[in-house]
């Protein structure tokens, strides 16, 4: 798995845990929905995502998005 798919897999999962806990716990817990968009927003222009900086330096091979 490269750096690309465990990110959007990691986005994913984030998302729809948040998305359950706002439903059952509080809706406060969409902020982490909006937070983890707007990372992706502005990775989409900017190239920059901390978690993939965090997994290339644990060694995971580099996709095409974050270089």
């Amino acid at each position: 798995m490269n750096i690309d798919r465990f990110i959007f897999a990691f986005a994913g999962i984030v998302i729809m845990l948040s998305l359950a806990l706002g439903y059952f716990i509080s809706p406060y817990w969409l902020l982490l929905t909006a937070f983890v968009g707007f990372n992706m927003f502005q990775a989409a222009f900017t190239g920059f995502c901390p978690l993939a900086m965090i997994l290339k330096k644990l060694g995971l091979k580099s996709g095409e998005a974050f270089k």
